[in-house]
């Protein structure tokens, strides 16, 4: 198999993935999103964490701004050339559209570093079994999880059900998840070392 192969492959089933779910119907997205977010509020993890990290939705992503009333600190990134500047956000603050369209902070928010963070919430287009993701291919998570000062964070793939796959193609710079959630429910990756 020569090496576009697999790359072709991902990039078929992101194109795949990503067209399902753009064909939910907002009372549908509006549903599993809110299904979602409820199995995540009741999650030990989740209501022992003082600081988590979160997305803004896009392109029907799961929406989680349920969560974000919650009295948490919240950070959200910014993209800023090829990595992730997380901020800190309350709800009564403005956003403002990004390099890709997505909503992020203002660049003056104050700024989190890892030592201040407790859990990530991670977007995706599909997560695995054993905890792999496929992301959108620009890199920024993979380059974020594979820095020493994020590596022992917990981390939790968001997806819709259909997105929850039995395995996915990986490359060598992948790094695992340490659960991931659905609307039907939070799975702990097995021999992950924070449930």
């Amino acid at each position: 198999m020569g090496s576009q192969e697999p790359q072709q492959a991902k990039a078929k089933q992101r194109s795949t993935l990503l067209r399902d779910r753009q064909a939910l119907s907002e009372a549908e997205w509006r549903d599993r999103s809110d299904r979602l977010c409820a199995h995540l509020q009741t999650a030990s993890i989740v209501q022992q964490a003082q600081t988590i990290l979160a997305y803004f939705s896009v392109r029907r992503e799961p929406d989680l701004s349920s969560l974000f009333t919650l009295p948490k600190t919240w950070g959200f990134p910014r993209c800023v050339d090829t990595s992730l500047v997380w901020h800190r956000w309350s709800p009564d603050e403005p956003l403002q559209a990004g390099a890709y369209g997505i909503l992020e902070p203002h660049p003056d928010s104050p700024l989190l570093n890892a030592r201040e963070v407790d859990l990530l919430l991670v977007p995706a287009v599909a997560c695995d079994r054993v905890g792999y993701r496929l992301g959108y291919g620009g890199g920024f998570y993979d380059r974020l999880l594979s820095s020493p000062e994020w590596t022992s964070k917990p981390t939790i793939g968001i997806v819709f059900e259909f997105a929850y796959l039995p395995s996915l193609q990986i490359d060598a710079w992948d790094i695992p998840l340490t659960a991931v959630c659905t609307e039907s429910g939070l799975y702990p990756i097995p021999g992950s070392r924070i449930f």
